[in-house]
């Protein structure tokens, strides 16, 4: 019986520590996550304020941007594949592809 108690023991602290683990793992995620969503819509007001005008968008911001999103796109693209549409995912592609496609240079 004392046999018995202590394996279920054991495999109750193996689980908890897997549980554990996984905790620390997916709030390292999500916190990856809200970074990247933080970054995103600072991108989306930086594009709303000057999409009459890019143009004052300075290159460097508009590289930066497009470096973001395409970050954002390669680490989380499971996650998104149910967030964006086909033809929102062509959007971001194509301007993370030719950001200076998006305002006259």
């Amino acid at each position: 019986h004392e046999k018995e108690v202590a394996k279920n023991q054991e495999a109750l602290d193996q689980a908890t520590a897997i549980r554990e683990k996984q905790l620390a793992e997916f709030n390292a995620e999500e916190k990856d996550l809200l970074e990247s969503i933080s970054a995103l819509k600072a991108a989306v007001t930086v594009l709303s304020k000057h999409h009459s005008s890019m143009l004052q968008v300075p290159r460097t911001h508009m590289l930066g941007i497009a470096a973001t999103i395409q970050n954002v796109l390669q680490r989380h693209a499971s996650l998104l594949s149910g967030v964006l549409t086909p033809s929102e995912r062509r959007s971001a592609l194509a301007f993370v592809q030719a950001p200076q496609d998006y305002f006259d240079a």
